[in-house]
């Protein structure tokens, strides 16, 4: 799992903007995937699991509980966005999932984030809000919104 972790460290360090907090520390993932509830899938450039010398171009990690499954985060290298990779992601995460009898998907996000039309297109849907929920480095504060979609 180690050079998984590394890869998922590399895409973390490019795909998420740092004005808006997001993205995780190694320590954070390392103890999320220790706890046998959580999964990961990594995808690289050409769309596929990256053989064993290549590197990750997109990543997402999840929970699994009480018959739901969390997307805790979904990352893609922004030189490779646009190709398909993050729908990717997300079929790899609710075929995972319903393999572990799930049937419905999580998600909450900042309100603006541009993923959104990714997630709705999947067939997510907005199933509430906490206003004014994420701090911004500046201090700004933007709202959650929490996602759902049926896998089964």
């Amino acid at each position: 799992m180690t050079d998984d972790l590394d890869r998922i460290m590399a895409v973390m360090n490019v795909a998420f903007d740092p004005a808006y907090g997001e993205a995780w520390n190694r320590r954070q993932v390392e103890d999320a995937l220790a706890f046998g509830n959580c999964h990961y899938g990594l995808v690289g450039a050409q769309g596929m699991p990256p053989l064993e010398d290549e590197p990750a171009v997109g990543f997402f990690l999840s929970r699994t509980g009480f018959g739901e499954e969390e997307l805790l985060l979904l990352g893609v290298n922004p030189e490779f966005r646009g190709q398909g990779l993050g729908r990717h992601l997300l079929n790899e995460l609710a075929k995972g999932a319903k393999g572990r009898d799930v049937s419905r998907l999580l998600l909450e996000m900042r309100r603006g984030n541009p993923a959104e039309s990714l997630y709705r297109s999947f067939g997510f849907y907005s199933i509430g809000e906490r206003r004014e929920y994420y701090r911004l480095q500046n201090g700004e504060r933007i709202d959650a919104i929490t996602f759902a979609c049926d896998i089964g």
